[in-house]
């Protein structure tokens, strides 16, 4: 009979593992990924940038 190597699991592993359980069941929940890093920017505040573009337009 031959040994198997026993396979260790290292750190990164158990947290891509941890990573990939989470997303899955928050897709399952939400029916679709949802992105929590993603900044909203408030319509209130002055984008003087934005508003030349809707003025050019």
């Amino acid at each position: 009979m031959s040994m198997q190597k026993k396979k260790n699991f290292t750190q990164t592993d158990y947290i891509k593992a941890n990573r990939k359980g989470s997303r899955e069941a928050e897709i399952e929940a939400h029916g679709h990924p949802v992105n929590f890093n993603k900044v909203v920017v408030s319509k209130k505040v002055y984008n003087r940038k934005q508003q030349k573009e809707w003025e050019s337009e």
